[in-house]
């Protein structure tokens, strides 16, 4: 292998996984040495990335460990079917066990070839979301039962041993290994802080999943909270938001105030009304029929409607205020809210109040992103400053300055101009809605599709790396599926930006 060419790790497509929260995926039919070498120089460019240089070593050997397990697996089930043996049959595992060992390692690249052929791969997954690291080798061939007992025996086992010497010393049995490498693993783990419990085995629609999820150490954590604490201090000192529109949003609130009166208030500001009018007969909100008044207004989108786009236009006038250029930030916004809203009444018209939430969730997905993005030099320069004094890692600074953290600052930010619950829960967890309430998780699925299509049409993110469980929302389970809806909502769009 000393002549051999080493694949070279994109490391931009790592940076943009890790601040997107979406999955890095790489997927191998017989997974030669330079597969294994590249995996592995994946994992360790992802975990610098993320400051945690110290799990490199570890978690290398955890993950040659099992893709070389996944690997002899699929092998395994090409051998058994050669040999007309029953894999699922207790009898017929413990037979063909006897010479899978020699007759594969003697013809090895024949077996390979039947792997391939026969669709058999190995998947690396990893991913970053809300401070946790997930680790996944998938392969479809699905553990039989006894496969999943034994492997279960081993991590049982594993407790037994207090160090890696004692389980060499220990293990005698030779048959498959006896699961070594296994035990050895999760003893591995436990020299970074984490137990078995971290560490899961699974089947799922045909594949056999193996897990390693990681929290980020404590002092990563720590000087995360500081950067941040300080960025908190930055919001601080943003403009109030726009007065005419609180009051007009206290009026929507108040169960007593007359339409006539609402109708009136927003009437009085010109420039108001004109950009409510405008919003409201854009192409997002296919009216029937052009929308002339306030009134009208308020009767065609409803009156939680007309407070979420009160909120969008005055946060829009709030973020003129901060200066910089936003131009491609915003019509990444109006982007993400037009889809939004489209999905939301496409897919979810019975629900009335995501379809009123969804335009404003959308546009304001990225506020921590436009604050970070268009903030003064000075004032990122002294966050830099004081975090390089307390001595934090430059990188990390600087991958919170480039978004890692958006959604938490973007809820601060929704928090500090008193927005409804529901925009700062959707700010916050629109890369990771399966960890929001109940309450949002369907408007953060919305949300987060909507965006993450953005990314796709870009050519950004491959359909694999969008989250099969908010994909079966919309009931989507083809590449083709999606991209229909992709064109369809790009189209659209394209149209409403020419007019």
């Amino acid at each position: 292998m000393a002549g051999q060419k080493r694949i070279k790790v994109d490391q931009t497509k790592i940076s943009k996984a890790i601040n997107s929260g979406i999955p890095l995926t790489i997927t191998t039919y017989t997974l030669p040495h330079e597969m294994e070498v590249y995996m592995g120089d994946v994992l360790t460019t992802f975990l610098t990335e993320l400051d945690q240089g110290q799990m490199v070593e570890y978690l290398n050997y955890c993950l040659n460990e099992l893709i070389t397990n996944a690997k002899k697996a699929n092998t395994k089930r090409v051998y058994f079917k050669q040999k007309n043996l029953d894999i699922t049959n207790p009898d017929d595992y413990t037979e063909g066990l006897k010479t899978f060992k020699e007759d594969t390692l003697n013809n090895i690249n024949y077996y390979l070839d039947l792997q391939k052929k026969a669709g058999l791969y190995v998947k690396l997954i990893l991913q970053v979301r809300n401070n946790k690291i997930k680790v996944e080798i998938r392969n479809n061939s699905s553990l039989t039962l006894f496969e999943y007992k034994r492997i279960h025996d081993k991590l049982s086992r594993s407790q037994q041993y207090t160090s890696i010497e004692d389980a060499l010393s220990q293990v005698l049995d030779d048959s498959e290994g006896a699961g070594l490498g296994l035990i050895i693993m999760i003893l591995m783990l436990e020299k970074i802080g984490l137990t078995e419990e971290n560490f899961q085995t699974l089947c799922e629609n045909g594949e056999t999943i193996t897990r390693i999820i990681l929290p980020l150490s404590e002092k990563t954590q720590k000087e995360i909270n500081f950067i941040s604490a300080e960025f908190v201090k930055l919001i601080d000192n943003l403009p109030q938001f726009p007065e005419n529109i609180t009051q007009i949003n206290r009026l929507l609130s108040d169960p007593d105030s007359k339409m006539s009166d609402i109708a009136m208030q927003i009437s009085n500001d010109v420039s108001l009304t004109g950009e409510l009018l405008k919003m409201v007969n854009s192409a997002a909100f296919a009216l029937a029929s052009p929308c002339h008044s306030i009134a009208d207004a308020v009767r065609l989108v409803g009156i939680r409607g007309i407070k979420n786009l009160l909120f969008s236009i005055g946060a829009a006038q709030t973020f003129k205020e901060i200066g910089g250029d936003k131009a491609e930030l915003w019509k990444h916004a109006y982007q993400v809210a037009f889809y939004s809203y489209n999905l939301a009444r496409n897919f979810f018209a019975s629900q009335r109040a995501i379809v009123e939430d969804s335009y404003i969730c959308g546009l304001l997905h990225d506020m921590g992103k436009i604050i970070f993005e268009t903030s003064h030099p000075d004032l990122l320069d002294k966050v830099r400053n004081i975090c390089e004094a307390k001595g934090i890692s430059k990188d990390l600074i600087e991958r919170l300055i480039a978004g890692v953290n958006h959604g938490e600052i973007g809820s601060e930010i929704a928090k500090k101009w008193n927005f409804p619950e529901v925009i700062v829960d959707v700010i916050k967890y629109h890369h990771a809605p399966e960890e929001a309430p109940d309450s949002v998780k369907t408007l953060c699925g919305i949300v987060y599709l909507a965006d993450i299509m953005t990314y796709y049409q870009s050519g950004e993110v491959a359909f694999y790396q969008i989250d099969t469980e908010i994909l079966s929302m919309f009931k989507i389970t083809t590449e083709e599926q999606f991209k229909k809806i992709s064109a369809k909502l790009q189209t659209s769009f394209s149209k409403e930006q020419e007019n």
